[in-house]
């Protein structure tokens, strides 16, 4: 047991380090793969698992590029009216 939990920390510390692009890929791979069925019940869950924490990091990314848009926009509104 303690393996397992071994293994989700380095999976989520591996996760971690993605862009948008390789985790946004995985996670499609992931859908498809559950999708597909045949997979026994761990590791349907650890595949689920992975695959909410690729959609975590990409909302990671989304919410941080949604940040520098809106920053942008307001610099933008400053320079226009100062």
């Amino acid at each position: 047991m303690a393996d397992a939990g071994s293994d989700n920390t380095d999976t989520l510390a591996e996760i971690a380090t993605f862009g948008y692009e390789r985790a946004r890929d995985e996670l499609v791979n992931v859908v498809k793969m559950l999708e597909q069925g045949g997979l026994d019940l761990d590791d349907s869950l650890a595949l689920w698992e992975r695959g909410e924490a690729l959609a975590a990091r990409c909302e990671q990314h989304l919410a941080g590029a949604r940040k520098r848009v809106e920053d942008a926009l307001s610099r933008a509104d400053l320079d226009a009216d100062g």
